[in-house]
């Protein structure tokens, strides 16, 4: 594997993860008042979940494996390659339906679903990126 390539992804990952760290509100009431603070948060979280994405088939393709039909299908295939719990490649296909909807829908975004995952879920992320970074060491 292309530990560098790998390093890199995890270097740009971390990134936007302590970007939504430090501007992540505690309050929803803040997110739905501040249309920058929406901005950096989706432009984050869009990143975050793509980063993961690139990642993911770049692992499968080291592995010979055959290119996902969908996003969220390449964390399924780490699920079989026993890289990722069945759990956390589930919640990571969640993810890319939130990005999804980022990307081609923003007006039909719920605000506290951003506000969860920023103030709930981003060690999911962290979960992936330990998975992968153990991979690059071996």
């Amino acid at each position: 594997m292309d530990r560098l390539i790998i390093e890199r992804k995890l270097d740009a990952l971390q990134r936007c993860l302590a970007r939504i760290r430090s501007k992540a509100p505690k309050e929803l009431d803040t997110l739905l008042e501040d249309l920058d603070l929406q901005d950096v948060l989706v432009l984050n979280l869009s990143r975050a979940v793509q980063m993961c994405v690139d990642i993911a088939t770049h692992v499968l393709s080291e592995r010979r494996q055959p290119p996902p039909e969908t996003m969220g299908g390449a964390f399924e295939q780490l699920a079989t390659e026993k890289v990722l719990t069945p759990d956390l490649a589930e919640r990571l296909k969640r993810a890319v339906g939130f990005r999804n909807l980022a990307v081609h829908n923003y007006e039909a975004i719920n605000w506290a679903i951003v506000h969860s995952i920023t103030s709930r879920h981003l060690d999911d992320f962290d979960d992936f990126a330990r998975s992968i970074a153990s991979l690059a060491l071996d």
